[in-house]
């Protein structure tokens, strides 16, 4: 996280650094307490490398999976009226990144597990059959690299269990 903040500061107009920088703090601030990661100001600097990311680079669709999944998971964390004052964190808002992430991104097997782990996050039920229709869709991707590998087999894995 320390070597992409640098990298954002001496090349701040690089979206990679930003969208690097929110991928090391996002993952390490999953791994720890919402206590730990509030009193570090993590989501915050999550937040704000997405958004220049996406500032940056409008059509970086693994940015908007990243900024819709930290809506999603703040919401699931705390709520949405704590999230919406602590973090500016709303579900339109995280939805919707899903949705132009699939569409820049239509065969990303990683959006399309990202996009159903969020509607059953937020709203359990009620979406199941739409999360269920993502992740059949992305268990039948043909995966890319190693990281769509993961969410193919997530995505199966996540049907496995519903069955």
């Amino acid at each position: 996280a320390a070597r992409a903040e640098r990298q954002a500061a001496e090349t701040p107009d690089n979206a990679n650094a930003w969208y690097w920088h929110d991928d090391a703090l996002g993952r390490y601030s999953q791994g720890s307490s919402v206590a730990k990661a509030r009193a570090q100001g993590l989501g915050g600097k999550v937040k704000e490398s997405l958004e220049k990311t996406n500032q940056l680079a409008p059509r970086h669709a693994d940015a908007h999976i990243a900024l819709g999944a930290f809506h999603a998971e703040v919401i699931d964390k705390v709520g949405s009226l704590i999230g919406s004052m602590t973090y500016g964190v709303k579900k339109d808002t995280g939805l919707k990144l899903f949705q132009e992430a699939l569409r820049l991104n239509p065969g990303s097997a990683i959006a399309m597990v990202e996009y159903a782990n969020a509607l059953v996050m937020l709203d359990g039920d009620e979406r199941m059959d739409e999360a269920t229709a993502l992740y059949e869709r992305a268990a039948a991707c043909q995966p890319m690299d190693a990281m769509e590998e993961l969410h193919v087999a997530m995505a199966r894995a996540e049907l496995h269990e519903e069955s």
